[in-house]
C-alpha cells in the first residue's frame, strides 16, 4: 500500500537525518519522557534571552494552512496527504529536528488512524501514540510537564468532538469549546480566559468541516476556504493569548 511504501521510505529518511546530527552536534541522552527543561532542540539552543520559544512564535496562516491539508487527508482517507501535511506542521509549529519531525508526524497520523474507525476505534492506542508524541515535544522544549496528561486532554477533545458530530444526547459545541480550553491552558501554561477565544474559533472551524463532511466531502465546497478561515483565526488567537 502507498502508505506502508511512504513509511519505509521517510523511516529511512529519519535515520539517514538522524545519524548527521548526531555528527553535526555532541552525544546526549534522550530519554523519551524524561527529558528535563534543559534539554532543548536545535530549534531552541542558542535562542536570546527573552524572546519566545517555537512553541509560542508561529506563523497562524501558514500553521492553520497545514492543519487544514491535514483536516482534509484524513476525512478523505488520503493518508499520504495528512501525513505530509503533519510533516510540514510538526516542522513548522514545533521547531523539532528531522528526525524527530518525521517520527511525531508518523506517530500522529497513527493515533488518528486508531482513532477513525466507527464505531470500532482504539483510543487507548490512540492516546499511546499522542503520549509518545508529547513526550517528543518535550525533548525539544522541555513541556508539557506530563505527556501522558496532555494526551489525555488531547484525546478527550477528538472524543467530545464525535459526540457533537453525531449529534449525542446531552453534549454541545459548549462541551467542546470546554474541552479544546482545557488542552490549550494545559499545553501553554495561560488562564482558560485568554485561551478561550482560539478554542471557540477552533470548534467553528470544526462545526464547517463536519458540515463539509456530511455533504459527501466535495473536493470544490464553499465550506473549504471557510474552515481553513477558521483555522486561521483560532492561531491568530492563540498566539495573542501566550504573548497578552
Amino acid at each position: 500500500m502507498v502508505i506502508e511504501a511512504v513509511t519505509a521510505r521517510w523511516r529511512t529518511t529519519a535515520a539517514r537525518l538522524g545519524r548527521h546530527d548526531n555528527r553535526a552536534r555532541p552525544a546526549r541522552q534522550d530519554r523519551v519522557g524524561q527529558g528535563q527543561a534543559g534539554e532543548r532542540d536545535a530549534a531552541d539552543v542558542g535562542r536570546p534571552a527573552g524572546l519566545p520559544s517555537r512553541l509560542r512564535s508561529f506563523d497562524p496562516d501558514r500553521v492553520a494552512g497545514l492543519e487544514y491539508r491535514a483536516w482534509v487527508g484524513y476525512y478523505q482517507h488520503d493518508w499520504r496527504r495528512a501525513l505530509m501535511a503533519f510533516v510540514g506542521l510538526i516542522r513548522m509549529g514545533f521547531g523539532m529536528d528531522w528526525c524527530r519531525t518525521l517520527h511525531a508526524a508518523w506517530l500522529a497520523l497513527r493515533a488518528i488512524q486508531l482513532w477513525a474507525p466507527l464505531p470500532d476505534n482504539d483510543p487507548d492506542g490512540a492516546r499511546a501514540r499522542m503520549r509518545r508524541f508529547y513526550a517528543l515535544v518535550r525533548l525539544s522544549h522541555g513541556e508539557p510537564a506530563s505527556p501522558a496528561t496532555a494526551a489525555e486532554l488531547e484525546i478527550d477533545w477528538w472524543r467530545v468532538h464525535r459526540q457533537v458530530q453525531y449529534s449525542a444526547p446531552g453534549i454541545t459545541a459548549d462541551d467542546l469549546v470546554e474541552s479544546v480550553t482545557r488542552l490549550y491552558c494545559y499545553l501553554f501554561g495561560e488562564p482558560e480566559a485568554e485561551v478561550r477565544p482560539a478554542a471557540v474559533h477552533r470548534v467553528r472551524a470544526m462545526g464547517l468541516s463536519d458540515q463539509w463532511v456530511r455533504e459527501g466531502c466535495p473536493p470544490g465546497s464553499p465550506l473549504l476556504p471557510l474552515v481553513r478561515a477558521a483555522l486561521v483565526r483560532t492561531y491568530a488567537a492563540l498566539l495573542a493569548a501566550v504573548h497578552h
